[in-house]
């Protein structure tokens, strides 16, 4: 019996969605269930490896749609600039080094490779760029041995990318990618032509011959969910469900918008085993709408997308009027409302002191709207980091997401004892404060301006100062007790037994 988790793609900023599978991989080994991670999205950036590992996913647990038809394992990279070298068959004449880029200067004339490091300390190879007159012909990706190869033609003053190889360990094809330039046109194997990403994803999926007991997760489902539900045969599929199911302004009487995310799914519910949602009051609002507008009563199980191993307690005096928040730098995330709050609130407050957490694409607008204001001093920009033993050092959490699921953040904050401030949006708030006991709830709707929520959430941060924080505070512990490992770790064992065997409970 296997366990297999399907999603997209992984990056260094990841969403709670792959937070959800580090967690639910780590309770899985736990319960000595052999489980698999699945990603299908083609990955150039990075050796897919070391995002993994940096998740927590164990090299043998991953699965990546592009190396799967090689015989080249995921592995961290190990791949040396002296096997570059070695495998170039020219002289190198001048090497040239500059941060995580090595320039090796071919005897030909304008011809020479870029390598580019792992960091600038490193001498292993991730990926090399071959220029030949001064044009890019040739960019090689590097694990303990070349993985794949793109190639390029100039057109129209730029590199064009029409073909990748894929090797296995011998140096040998074991498949090609035909492109027209992002676009990928077909795949073709020595027995077989694919004509587009689908039909290479569904014949993928094919291969994994899924066999009775077998459990199918479906994290993400753009681009696959098709496929893994026409290819699932006896094993069992599960949905997971890691955010709001619906539009809230497209619904009336008679009609219901589900999240583009979940639609497809939602309208062949009837080949759907299970869903997992995170909290009850999801489970319920979904199975009320699911009876009114699909006249379906599909099972819903709850079960927390996180857990923690133990609460937290602080050695030494958190510091005073500290807050924190952590997510990636998004929009949908709004960490500007937090920092405008903060500005507002630091005039009756004048210790108060706010550190973010994240990396994302709105990080620049941050550093200019916390210069602008000149609030360096107490609002600091901290980037990626673990903080599971961090957040004891502070005095609250503050979040202003309006589209939270779970909040695995809020989890692992009120284990640790902080108070939460935050908006009236379903589910992770409204999960994990009781208002006024261990946090504030502020009022929320998409009709409200910015304006008005930042009021609100500094009016929130003044209150919190003048609360008893010790009660707060354990009333966040009490909150986080029933979201112990044991607990979540009970809720997927008994999932398993039910959905493990031939036929339902």
């Amino acid at each position: 019996m296997t366990i297999y988790n399907f999603n997209l793609g992984i990056g260094w900023a990841n969403s709670g969605v792959e937070y959800a599978q580090s967690y639910r991989a780590k309770l899985l080994r736990e319960l000595g269930q052999e489980a698999k991670f699945i990603f299908t999205d083609l990955i150039l950036s990075e050796n897919i490896e070391h995002l993994t590992a940096n998740l927590g996913l164990k090299d043998e647990e991953v699965i990546w749609l592009y190396s799967y038809f090689t015989d080249v394992k995921i592995s961290p990279t190990t791949y040396t600039l002296a096997d570059l070298k070695a495998s170039l068959g020219q002289e190198v004449v001048k090497e040239v080094r500059n941060g995580k880029a090595v320039y090796l200067y071919l005897a030909p004339k304008n011809s020479w490779v870029a390598a580019y490091l792992k960091n600038s300390q490193s001498d292993l190879v991730e990926r090399a760029e071959f220029v030949s007159n001064n044009c890019l012909y040739r960019k090689d990706y590097y694990t303990y041995t070349r993985l794949f190869s793109e190639y390029y033609t100039p057109r129209d003053n730029r590199a064009y990318v029409y073909q990748r190889r894929f090797f296995n360990e011998d140096g040998s094809v074991a498949y090609e990618e035909i492109m027209d330039g992002d676009s990928p046109q077909m795949f073709r194997f020595p027995d077989k032509i694919l004509y587009s990403k689908a039909e290479f994803i569904d014949y993928f999926v094919s291969k994994l011959a899924f066999k009775a007991g077998d459990i199918l997760l479906l994290d993400r489902s753009k681009g696959l969910g098709q496929q893994v539900f026409r290819n699932k045969g006896e094993a069992k599929l599960g949905v997971m469900v890691h955010a709001d199911h619906f539009s809230e302004h497209s619904v009336d009487d008679d009609y219901i918008l589900w999240n583009d995310y979940y639609d497809y799914q939602f309208t062949n519910s009837e080949a759907v085993d299970f869903f997992v949602v995170a909290t009850a009051s999801q489970r319920d609002l979904l199975l009320k709408q699911f009876a009114k507008y699909e006249h379906k009563q599909p099972k819903v199980v709850v079960i927390p997308v996180g857990s923690v191993d133990k609460l937290r307690h602080p050695k030494v005096p958190r510091q005073p009027f500290a807050l924190i928040t952590a997510s990636r730098l998004a929009p949908e995330k709004h960490v500007d409302w937090l920092v405008n709050a903060c500005i507002r609130a630091h005039k009756e407050i004048p210790d108060l002191t706010l550190d973010i957490y994240g990396e994302g694409s709105g990080k620049e607008q941050l550093e200019k709207l916390i210069a602008n204001n000149q609030a360096q001093k107490y609002i600091r920009l901290k980037g990626h980091q673990d903080l599971k033993e961090q957040y004891v050092n502070y005095t609250a959490y503050i979040t202003a997401s309006t589209t939270e699921g779970f909040g695995l953040s809020l989890l692992e904050a009120i284990a640790s004892g902080l108070p939460l401030i935050g908006l009236d949006v379903r589910y992770g708030m409204q999960t994990f404060v009781d208002n006024g006991q261990n946090g504030y709830v502020c009022p929320w709707s998409d009709s409200m301006g910015a304006p008005r929520i930042v009021d609100n959430l500094a009016f929130a941060i003044t209150e919190l100062f003048k609360a008893d924080l010790s009660k707060f505070r354990e009333h966040s512990y009490h909150k986080a007790q029933s979201f112990m490992e044991a607990n979540v770790r009970k809720a997927w064992a008994e999932l398993i037994a039910t959905e493990g065997g031939l036929g339902h409970a």
